[in-house]
């Protein structure tokens, strides 16, 4: 592990880690993870100065973080800028209330698989999805790193943006790092977890809710006493996922001619995804917007979650995709969704200040050295004699796209910075170093 825990402090505490400084690292991304990706998403979308990410990427590729340590709501190095002056950088992540991590324990003993890929090391996707269905974002988002550096500045400098960096490092080693941050160690979170699975498994025998029911109330004593009865029950919580449609995977022939099984179960199953969805979306303080998908895009959104060929290959046909195509357009729904879907399929010429902000992105994201050859059409820019490209969505996000079989699939999460986006998309051991091809708008 590069990035090694130090034995010399925080061990056995489980309030506070610390992890020895990395080496120099050139030439590598910093986060291979998804969930590292989303930390360094949530830095590059918070910081108001590009050029202090850019200076901050150098520095912590330079190894000029020191040792971090790590404690709930906070993680801090001392972090050696560009004229060698040590700062103490620090960045603070709100911690979970206790009653958010009752109900992110109650969430995870549920399904043991996420308490399995937690000791494995890993975040699973369903993991983050499950907690925020209950009002828990682990993930920080967007203005969520707030940044305190001795040098002073008041929003992210380099030395913070270096530590976030090297944080980014961190996470992709040991995802509970995080928790940590939020404000449970390791020791701790699995305890916790241990003590409320043995306690849910005590409780299997417990009476029916049927037999615990409170006896009615005479409605005309209502009526006379209701401005002093007490108030109506809280609403029931939402289940931790979708129900299962029944099987429809009989021997017995259909009873309408041209009715396909396989098909109903795919769009049965669907429909209690979203189901479900809608109804966390009216449980939260402020529901999201609805996007209204189209036939294609639907079609990409049903295929995610079929295992049949035979649907597959009429979600591909009657969305005029085709096989391969639906592939892809499946890939690209489960990095982003419907952003991810548009960009795959929409593209536009980048004019305007739209142009001038993309070209300011790419000048900065590289040292002058270190900048790729790149060749524009459109709102796609690619790597000269190599299989990668980035992809500029409409919200100013970079995409990375990689070529595979000869033709351009996404390769992963979008970023606000295109190097950590390019970085995606580069196959192991591909350097494209050389100069920044000039174009025009």
């Amino acid at each position: 592990m590069t990035g090694r825990e130090d034995d010399t402090e925080g061990r056995g505490t489980d309030v506070e880690r610390t992890f020895a400084a990395f080496p120099p690292a050139r030439g590598r991304g910093f986060a291979a993870t998804w969930w590292g990706q989303a930390w360094l998403t949530a830095l590059e979308e918070s910081a108001l100065d590009l050029r202090q990410l850019k200076a901050g990427r150098r520095l912590a590729r330079a190894g000029a973080v020191g040792v971090v340590s790590v404690r709930p709501g906070r993680i801090t190095a001392m972090v050696r800028g560009r004229d060698r002056t040590a700062h103490r950088a620090d960045v603070l992540v709100e911690p979970l209330a206790e009653a958010q991590w009752e109900r992110f324990l109650d969430m995870a003993v549920e399904r043991a698989g996420h308490v399995a890929a937690l000791l494995d090391r890993e975040m699973p996707p369903h993991l983050v999805e499950d907690a925020s269905v209950t009002g828990i974002d682990l993930l920080p988002g967007p203005g969520e790193l707030e940044p305190e550096c001795a040098c002073g500045a008041w929003d992210h400098c380099e030395h913070t943006a270096a530590l976030c960096y090297q944080v980014a490092r961190l996470l992709d080693e040991d995802p509970f790092v995080l928790f940590l941050m939020r404000g449970r160690g390791e020791q701790t979170l699995l305890a916790d977890l241990q003590v409320r699975g043995d306690t849910a498994s005590a409780d299997g025998t417990q009476d029916s809710p049927a037999s615990r029911a409170r006896p009615g109330v005479d409605a005309t004593e209502a009526y006379a006493t209701g401005d002093i009865l007490p108030p109506l029950p809280a609403l029931p919580e939402l289940p931790t996922e979708p129900g299962v449609p029944p099987s429809l995977n009989t021997e017995a022939a259909p009873g309408v001619p041209g009715v396909d099984p396989a098909a109903l179960e795919v769009l049965a199953a669907g429909t209690a995804r979203e189901a479900h969805r809608m109804l966390a979306e009216a449980l939260r303080d402020t529901p999201g917007t609805v996007v209204e998908l189209t036939v294609a895009q639907d079609a990409a959104r049903l295929a995610a979650g079929v295992s049949g060929a035979g649907v597959t290959e009429r979600l591909g046909e009657g969305s005029g995709r085709g096989r391969e195509g639906l592939e892809t357009a499946v890939r690209a729904w489960r990095l982003g969704g419907e952003a991810a879907l548009s960009v795959l399929d929409e593209e536009w010429q980048v004019e305007g200040e739209a142009f001038a902000r993309a070209r300011a992105a790419l000048e900065s994201a590289w040292d002058e050295d270190e900048r790729p050859p790149l060749r524009r059409d459109g709102n796609r820019w690619t790597v000269e004699d190599a299989p990668a490209q980035l992809r500029l969505g409409r919200d100013g996000r970079w995409w990375p796209y990689r070529e595979e079989a000869g033709r351009w699939v996404p390769a992963g999460a979008p970023a606000r910075d295109p190097a950590t986006a390019l970085a995606t998309a580069q196959p192991d051991g591909h350097r494209t170093d050389g100069p920044l091809v000039p174009e025009g708008p």
